[in-house]
C-alpha cells in the first residue's frame, strides 16, 4: 500500500504529537513549577513591557522584572497572611468554646437520635480532655509535632519547599527573556505558515486577556459579596475571611473550600456561647451556598465563560477534565488552556467549512 506525501506528513506529525504528549505525562511532576512559572510569566509580561514603555528605556528591564515579581509575591503573601489574624483570634476561642460545643452537641444529638431508636453514649468528659490536651499544648510540643510530620512526609515537604523556591526563580528568567523565547519558538514556524500562526497567536492572546480580566472581576465581586454577607450575620472576622475566600477563588474548589472551613469554624466559636451553633450553620449555608450559586451560574459563565466563548457546561467539563489529567496544576490552567483550544477548534471548523471536503 502506497502512502501519499500528505499522509506521510500527517503520520509524522501525529507521531511527534504522541511522543510529546507521552513525554509531558511522564515528566509532569518535574514540569509543574515550570508550567506555573510560564503561566505567571505570560500574565505578568505585559506589566513588565508597560514599565519599559513608561520608563522610555531609562528603566532597565532587570529592575522592571524585579519590581513586578516582588509586587506579585507580596500580593500572594498578603492573601495568605489574611489567615494569621483569623487563627490568632480563633485559637484562644477554640480552647474556651470546645467544651461548650461538645456539651451542646451531646444534648442536642441524644434526643434527636432517640426518636429513631438510636442510643448515643458519648463520654463527653474524655473527649474534652483529649481535645484540650492538644489545644493547650505549648509551642515546643506543637513545633516538635510539625517537625515529626515533616520527617514522615519528607518528600511532600521537600516538593512544596522546592516549588516555592523554583517557581520565583523560573519566573524571573522567563520574564527577563520572554520576548526572546517567544521569538525562538516562532522561528520554527515555516515562513508560509507564519501569517496564520501570528493571526492565531493574536486571537488566543486576546481571548486569554479577556479571561484574566474576567477572573479578576469575579474575584473582586466575590470578595465584596462574602465580606458583606458574613458581616450581616455579625461575624467579627467577616472582612479577612470574605476577602480571602473571594481572592482564593482563583484556585477553583480549593479557595472556596478553605473559606468555607474558616467561616464555619469562626461562626461556631463566636456564636456557640450566645445563640448556639445553629446561627453558624445558617450563616455558612446562606452566604456560601448563595455565593457558590451566584459564582457558578452567573459570574463565571458571564464574566469568564462568555468572554472566552465557553459554554457554562464547557467550563465545568474543562475544570474536571484538566484536573483529572494534570491534578492541581490542571485545575489552574483549565480555562486558559480551553480558551486556546477553542480558538484552534474555531479555526479548524472554519477551514473545514471552506474546504472541498465539506462543500463537495
Amino acid at each position: 500500500m502506497q502512502f501519499t506525501s500528505y499522509q506521510k506528513r500527517a503520520g509524522a506529525w501525529a507521531l511527534i504529537a504522541a511522543i510529546m504528549a507521552l513525554t509531558l505525562w511522564l515528566l509532569a511532576p518535574v514540569l509543574t513549577p515550570f508550567v506555573v512559572a510560564a503561566v505567571l510569566a505570560y500574565a505578568l509580561n505585559p506589566v513588565v513591557n508597560w514599565l519599559d514603555r513608561v520608563g522610555r528605556g531609562r528603566l532597565p528591564r532587570l529592575l522592571a522584572v524585579i519590581l513586578v515579581e516582588l509586587t506579585f509575591i507580596l500580593a500572594v503573601l498578603s492573601v495568605l497572611l489574611l489567615i494569621i489574624p483569623i487563627l490568632a483570634k480563633e485559637m484562644p476561642l477554640l480552647r474556651e468554646q470546645v467544651p461548650i460545643l461538645l456539651d451542646s452537641l451531646n444534648n442536642s444529638a441524644k434526643p434527636l437520635l432517640a426518636q429513631f431508636g438510636i442510643k448515643l453514649s458519648l463520654d463527653v468528659d474524655n473527649v474534652k480532655g483529649f481535645v484540650l490536651k492538644y489545644l493547650n499544648a505549648n509551642f515546643e510540643d506543637a513545633f516538635a509535632s510539625v517537625l515529626s510530620s515533616l520527617k514522615l512526609g519528607g518528600s511532600v515537604a521537600f516538593a512544596i519547599i522546592g516549588n516555592a523556591v523554583l517557581i520565583p526563580v523560573a519566573l524571573f528568567y522567563l520574564l527577563m527573556d520572554w520576548d526572546r523565547f517567544v521569538g525562538k519558538v516562532l522561528e520554527l514556524v515555516p515562513p508560509r505558515l507564519r501569517g496564520a500562526c501570528d493571526s492565531f497567536a493574536n486571537e488566543a492572546d486576546e481571548v486569554l486577556g479577556q479571561y484574566l480580566r474576567g477572573q479578576l472581576l469575579v474575584m473582586l465581586i466575590l470578595s465584596v459579596f462574602y465580606s458583606i454577607g458574613l458581616a450581616l450575620f455579625g461575624l467579627d472576622l467577616a472582612l479577612p475571611i470574605g476577602i480571602f475566600t473571594g481572592l482564593a477563588i482563583f484556585v477553583p474548589y480549593v479557595g472556596f473550600g478553605l473559606g468555607l472551613v474558616l467561616a464555619t469554624l469562626a461562626g461556631l466559636l463566636e456564636f456557640a456561647s450566645t445563640v448556639g451553633p445553629f446561627k453558624a450553620v445558617a450563616m455558612v449555608a446562606v452566604v456560601y451556598g448563595s455565593g457558590q450559586v451566584v459564582e457558578s451560574l452567573f459570574l463565571t459563565p458571564r464574566f469568564v465563560g462568555e468572554r472566552i466563548g465557553l459554554h457554562p457546561l464547557a467550563v465545568i467539563f474543562a475544570l474536571l477534565a484538566f484536573g483529572q489529567l494534570f491534578g492541581f496544576v490542571g485545575v489552574l490552567i483549565a480555562l486558559p488552556a480551553s480558551a486556546v483550544l477553542l480558538v484552534a477548534l474555531r479555526r479548524g471548523r472554519d477551514g473545514y467549512m471552506a474546504s472541498k471536503l465539506y462543500q463537495g
